[in-house]
């Protein structure tokens, strides 16, 4: 808590928010369910909904990672697929982004000669996302490869159209992840907020919006909470991690996720909100950094 007449620094800020979450993994390497555990989850203000990308934490089995994230007060996992939800549901966790229609990150939607086998794959993976009674299923718009941006946009809404219809009718929101194109998806169609916006506008559904990766953003275009608070609409879910490097949101990087996180929930997002970074702190095979990002993100 902030005192009234002291000046704190950012640095101050993050650490002053993330102390908290910090005892709770330091010192305790097993990471058994403590009475501290088990109130976390009610000492978060409730005003962001956490989630968490299960793939930085390969070292970690998801029946060990389960849960661990639950004591923490994630409601879910990303980016499971349709196989391992039945661990999610045995720990009380959704899976707050779905995937495996996908082809790949690069055979995407503004190929025409990927539609078929992808309109196969999604119609069988929104069927199955809405009878596990989730609600986000990912998708892509795979590379350029030299095309026109414009004919991109074209082929995606063309290619988007042919599932839209079957998505709205089962309950199943098609998200589309904003990945940058400097650093680490070369060639990547969809890299900036202007495009995805384009293409929300063209399919005109509430079925559809885009993934809005913070650390993707801030590489590629910057402006960050202008871009969320005017464009909230079109965002139906985050991602974060810290910039540069893909590590830890805390005050090593340039973002100031507090900031940030304030931002989502002026718009009135209810949305989920998943901490995507790589751990550069391995205690606790990197759950310390997971727990304090948390508390970063818990405005």
């Amino acid at each position: 808590i902030m005192k009234t007449n002291e000046t704190w620094n950012r640095r101050t800020v993050i650490k002053s928010m993330a102390a908290g979450a910090a005892t709770l993994a330091i010192g305790n390497p097993g990471y058994a369910k403590s009475k501290s555990d088990q109130n976390m989850e009610s000492n978060l203000k409730g005003n962001i909904n956490h989630s968490v990308c299960k793939w930085c934490y390969r070292n970690i089995p998801l029946a060990e990672f389960a849960p661990k994230v639950k004591a923490m007060g994630l409601m879910g996992i990303d980016l499971i697929g349709p196989k391992e939800w039945d661990v999610l549901k045995a720990n009380g966790l959704e899976s707050t982004m779905c995937n495996g229609a996908e082809l790949n990150l690069v055979d995407g939607f503004n190929e025409p000669k990927f539609h078929d086998a992808l309109v196969k794959r999604y119609e069988e993976h929104i069927d199955l996302v809405a009878k596990a009674g989730y609600k986000n299923l990912i998708c892509f718009s795979g590379n350029r490869r030299g095309m026109d941006d414009e004919v991109g946009l074209k082929n995606c809404i063309k290619g988007l159209k042919r599932i839209l219809g079957h998505a709205e009718k089962k309950g199943v929101i098609l998200q589309m992840e904003l990945l940058n194109s400097k650093i680490d998806h070369k060639d990547y169609m969809c890299d900036n907020s202007s495009w995805g916006i384009q293409l929300c506008k063209a399919l005109d559904s509430d079925n559809f919006k885009l993934l809005y990766d913070i650390y993707h953003m801030q590489i590629d275009e910057g402006d960050v909470i202008r871009t969320i608070k005017e464009s909230s609409q079109y965002f139906g879910h985050y991602h974060t991690a810290g910039v540069p490097g893909r590590h830890e949101i805390e005050e090593e990087q340039e973002l100031f996720y507090p900031a940030i996180m304030k931002a989502i929930v002026a718009t009135g997002f209810k949305g989920v909100v998943a901490q995507e970074f790589i751990p550069s702190n391995k205690t606790n095979k990197g759950l310390n950094s997971l727990s304090k990002a948390i508390a970063i993100c818990d405005v």
